[in-house]
């Protein structure tokens, strides 16, 4: 038994901080349409889930140290990490939401300071290590990179009114982060539409992690109605929401063409060419996307004072609960099996 729990701490996935990201932004999305009682469940199992996950990974750099470095050293699984600092800020969102603002604050800065390490890691290995110069090694969890950079204007957006003097400043940084994420976004999403597009493609090909193209698109679209609804104090960042406006309802109708084609990735694989279904760490980034474009089409709707779009989030939060119990059951059962 022991061993089996030191393979398994040894083995820890990082991208299993998605299941925090997921949880808590159903939280979210649950508490903006006035699912209040069902909104606190998932708000606090986040919660829980982050601080089980920071104590593992803890545990894993302190004792397997030597895993953690193959698994920053390359360039299919360094981007995995970026969960950390989504799922950090997710949890900041919950907190600020609780009136723990100091938490908050405290979620934003250890996000951003590994948001800067991960960053500089990730493009390192991609220059000075990768030794396969194509876009083969291309897949959508790179996109997560994305989600943690979105993921800050988020919550900085949120704590910024707490700054007092100081507010002016982290709203210029939280505009800043907003178009690198397109920026870096648009780089991306152009390799990676190549990569799925113009080779060849296998089923195998194809894992959840696809499904962070659209959730790139939905937090990048969250991340836009927060600045469209700051309130700024510099005139040029006023001068910017028609920009961003516009912008954000672009990279919404991306997210929203996006999601029947991934539907029809998923048949093509399973059904047409019946890859059988099983439980992976990468299935939270298929259930973490259903909900921000939740959240991203009640925010916008509300901005635009557009009803449809609000009528697709009350259909699109009950499609990711249901994501999130299936998912969930697979992970249950997966470490009742490693437990027995």
């Amino acid at each position: 038994m022991p061993a089996n729990s030191n393979n398994t701490l040894e083995s820890l996935h990082p991208g299993n901080f998605a299941m925090v990201m997921a949880t808590g932004i159903i939280g979210i999305g649950l508490t903006n349409l006035q699912f209040d009682a069902l909104s606190v469940f998932f708000k606090g199992f986040a919660v829980f889930g982050w601080i089980v996950l920071i104590v593992l990974s803890a545990l894993r750099f302190a004792r397997y140290y030597r895993a953690v470095f193959i698994d920053l050293t390359a360039p299919r699984m360094v981007f995995s990490y970026f969960t950390l600092v989504a799922a950090t800020d997710i949890v900041g969102l919950i907190l600020h939401g609780y009136g723990f603002i100091m938490l908050a604050l405290a979620c934003w800065v250890l996000a951003f300071v590994v948001w800067c390490l991960l960053l500089y890691t990730a493009f390192s290995v991609l220059t000075f290590l990768s030794h396969e110069h194509n876009v083969n090694i291309m897949h959508g969890g790179w996109l997560i990179t994305i989600v943690g950079t979105q993921s800050l204007v988020l919550l900085g957006t949120l704590i910024a009114p707490d700054l007092g003097e100081y507010a002016h400043i982290m709203m210029v940084e939280v505009h800043m982060l907003w178009g690198l994420g397109l920026s870096l976004y648009g780089i991306f999403v152009a390799l990676f539409c190549y990569r799925i597009f113009f080779l060849a493609l296998k089923p195998h090909d194809l894992s959840p992690l696809l499904w962070v193209v659209m959730g790139a698109a939905a937090i990048s679209t969250n991340a836009g109605t927060s600045l469209f609804w700051s309130d700024d104090q510099l005139p040029f960042l006023a001068a910017q929401k028609p920009f961003i406006d516009g912008v954000t309802l672009m990279i919404w109708s991306w997210a929203t063409w996006w999601i029947p084609m991934l539907f029809l990735f998923g048949i093509w694989k399973h059904v047409t060419n019946k890859v059988p279904f099983a439980y992976e760490p990468a299935l939270w980034s298929m259930v973490f996307p259903l909900g921000m474009y939740t959240v991203a089409s009640e925010r916008l709707g509300q901005a635009a004072e557009f009803p449809p779009m609000i009528w697709i989030a009350q259909l699109m939060i009950w499609l990711a609960i249901a994501a999130w119990v299936m998912v969930m059951s697979g992970m249950l059962n997966r470490i009742i099996k490693l437990r027995y």
